[in-house]
């Protein structure tokens, strides 16, 4: 079976066909500046690839969906009711998936939700301190997302230890344009810093993360704005662009202003660093012990100062850089001495790998 994977910005469509279950890739390609999917898609199925089947990393399906599903009226629904929750993130894929619905009839299309991985969280740590009602009536709660990428690393570094992942208690950092941190506890997540929505956790490129909602009500009565001009706000110009005042919020933008002096840029990665070594010290918490730290994504992957200042303000843990591996060293590989106490690894993480084994069981077994 040839499964499609697209992976879809506001205006970009990347995309892999993996044959399943050979896991072996087919066809791969990227559209940038896309203003209609329609003709991407076109191009798509111009090539020599044939697809059996359509496969997307969906954000948010709320509480009823969070697992891999073939996409129906049920699915779109909830991914329109929890809209609002991650506007940057359904509204593309609901647009996506009704261009590839009406381009490639009869071809089954599958959502592989992102909480899928932390859907069997502890209750105690999916649940907020509301009133009940908004939590059995409204489905408010603790989601997670980038749960491919972690679910990813949470198979992938037991194999550069050695080891399984039974035996491994894990921090899964993935850091980029939008980031998280997951504790995967002998290969099942059991917390992350994403909650509700994508937008909660660490300061990611132009979303907020953690932000007492009172100062958002202060805001609103203070300054008269609806929630649109709020979410707008918070969505498009906080985060690492809103310390920083870089437009964009890319950290190697974010670094080259720090390099020139700008002291908003520094302190935009001093949160971020702050930020980061505290999740990941609450990942020993939660798992009473660590093993290892993982860390991809295109900061994960790529930076070598903001992993060693990260793991710099661990080494009460026992965290120990190899400063060669650190910053010279390329591909999946472990970036920790011999002497480190946590295991330390940089891969690159595979999301569409694991949005095609989800489709391939989802599909197979119908």
């Amino acid at each position: 079976m040839n499964i499609l994977i697209p992976n879809l910005g506001s205006t970009s469509l990347k995309y892999q066909i993996l044959s399943m279950p050979d896991e072996k890739i087919l066809a791969r390609g990227r559209y940038e500046r896309v203003t209609n999917y329609a003709a991407a898609i076109a191009e798509i199925r111009s090539g020599d690839t044939p697809v059996d089947a359509v496969a997307f990393k969906a954000a948010h399906g709320g509480p009823r969906y969070q697992g891999t599903y073939v996409i129906d009226e049920g699915v779109e629904q909830a991914m329109a009711q929890f809209l609002l929750a991650a506007p940057l993130h359904n509204a593309i894929y609901l647009d996506a998936i009704r261009a590839f619905r009406q381009a490639m009839p009869g071809v089954p299309l599958v959502a592989a939700f992102e909480t899928e991985f932390h859907r069997n969280k502890p209750e105690y740590a999916r649940v907020y301190g509301v009133p009940q009602d908004w939590r059995t009536d409204h489905g408010i709660e603790k989601y997670g997302f980038h749960g491919a990428s972690h679910e990813y690393v949470s198979l992938r570094v037991p194999q550069l230890l050695g080891c399984s992942p039974a035996d491994l208690r894990l921090a899964s950092c993935h850091l980029g344009g939008s980031s998280s941190v997951c504790a995967i506890d002998r290969g099942v997540s059991v917390d992350t810093t994403m909650g509700f929505s994508p937008q909660s956790g660490l300061e990611n490129a132009t979303r907020h993360g953690d932000l007492d909602v009172f100062a958002v009500l202060y805001m609103m009565d203070r300054n008269g704005w609806t929630t649109e001009q709020v979410r707008t706000q918070l969505s498009r110009v906080s985060g690492l662009a809103g310390l920083s005042g870089v437009a964009g919020g890319d950290v190697r933008d974010i670094m080259e202003a720090a390099r020139a002096g700008s002291a908003a840029a520094t302190l935009a990665l001093d949160v971020f660093v702050y930020q980061v070594k505290k999740a990941i010290a609450g990942c020993a918490a939660v798992m009473n012990g660590l093993d290892a730290i993982a860390f991809t994504g295109g900061i994960g992957e790529n930076s070598p100062a903001l992993r060693r200042a990260i793991c710099e303000g661990l080494s009460f843990l026992g965290v120990e850089l190899d400063a060669t591996a650190n910053q010279d060293g390329s591909g999946d590989r472990l970036l920790s001495s011999p002497a480190s106490k946590i295991k330390v690894a940089a891969l690159s993480t595979n999301e569409e790998l694991i949005v095609a084994r989800r489709a391939w069981r989802l599909l197979s077994a119908q």
